[in-house]
């Protein structure tokens, strides 16, 4: 003869598998939820420029002045933060000068110029060196270049009256030179550069920017800087754009990862400047960025959030929680789910 405490025991046995299915349900799924709601944090979105000074490089260049009148050589380029020193020889049997002007521009001395005119160009706006050369004279003078000469052109001539306007000018031209602002960026397979954004903040204009960027991944790359500020380019324009508008840098990035190249580069002013990859797809797939310069960036996105789960996924949980107490305890009371066909609900 069964005892009624006997007969309670049953029913709680044969539930006993559905309260374990319950708790396991609700124990599975809480974490698995969770989970699936979770992502990696993402890489750095800003990147912030790193000022540096530029060491000062001295060149020597030698200038041949003739009676032809000519200099030689009548083109000079140098890199900004550069000390120039000009050897000057006269083989000519006539008086030469070199006289530098200050004013940037290969023409700011118009060629048509008359004597009087460039005398009084020179005067109004004085000059960066003057020496005359007697035939079979030979001197030498310095020039300085700073960051702020980038990408001018200064001219030099010879202010003896019809030298000039008989051919006898030149020009010295500044190109970008070392790096005053260093960045770092990366490129990724996932078709993105990490960050995307790179913040410049200078004191004056020009500025050479060098960004060191790395491949993380395996795929071959390219870090292109559109040559103008305010100017979005897109997938479908950019290759006609770059024929009619060389960039400010085409770097490309080797394949592997560890693969890494400097891109130097000079924005002449303020603005916001798109850089892409201008490999096919890559730039159609989101593979673009933009540097700030003295302009403020977006906010970067706001951060994954710290909390182990998020709270949609808290009240999920509690839900699916509540069903598998609800079942337990159904289970209980009915001693199995569902009873067999014919069998009493209780014992």
């Amino acid at each position: 003869m069964r005892g009624r405490g006997v007969g309670l025991s049953r029913p709680l046995r044969r539930a006993l598998p559905w309260a374990l299915a319950a708790l396991l349900v609700a124990g599975v799924g809480l974490p698995v939820v969770a989970a699936s709601s979770g992502h990696l944090p993402a890489g750095p979105e800003i990147g912030y420029g790193v000022s540096v000074t530029p060491a000062v490089a001295h060149v020597n260049v030698t200038v041949v002045m003739t009676d032809a009148p000519a200099y030689l050589p009548s083109a000079i380029t140098v890199n900004t933060s550069t000390v120039l020193t000009v050897h000057l020889v006269n083989q000519g049997n006539l008086t030469h000068t070199f006289t530098v002007s200050k004013v940037p521009g290969a023409d700011a001395l118009p060629s048509n110029s008359t004597p009087q005119e460039v005398d009084q160009f020179f005067l109004k706006n004085g000059f960066q060196a003057n020496l005359s050369l007697a035939p079979g004279a030979s001197a030498s003078v310095n020039l300085t270049f700073g960051v702020n000469s980038a990408l001018d052109v200064f001219q030099f001539v010879s202010v003896i009256p019809y030298q000039f306007q008989a051919g006898m000018a030149g020009t010295i031209s500044v190109s970008g030179g070392p790096p005053s602002v260093l960045l770092e960026d990366n490129t990724s397979d996932s078709l993105q550069f990490l960050p995307n954004t790179l913040v410049v903040n200078v004191t004056h204009y020009p500025v050479v920017v060098g960004v060191y960027v790395s491949n993380l991944g395996s795929f071959s790359h390219t870090f292109t800087v559109s040559p103008f500020s305010n100017y979005s380019l897109s997938p479908a324009n950019f290759t006609s754009f770059f024929l009619s508008h060389p960039p400010l840098i085409d770097a490309p990035v080797p394949s592997g990862a560890g693969s890494a190249v400097w891109a130097n580069f000079t924005i002449a002013h303020a603005g916001v400047y798109q850089y892409i990859c201008t490999i096919p797809g890559h730039f159609a797939s989101g593979m673009y960025g933009f540097v700030y310069a003295n302009v403020v960036p977006p906010p970067p996105p706001a951060p994954p959030s710290t909390a182990i789960v998020q709270g949609w996924v808290l009240v999920g949980a509690g839900l699916l929680l509540v069903v598998a107490l609800l079942v337990g305890l159904s289970a209980a009371y009915v001693g199995r789910l569902p009873p067999k066909p014919g069998e009493p609900p209780h014992e």
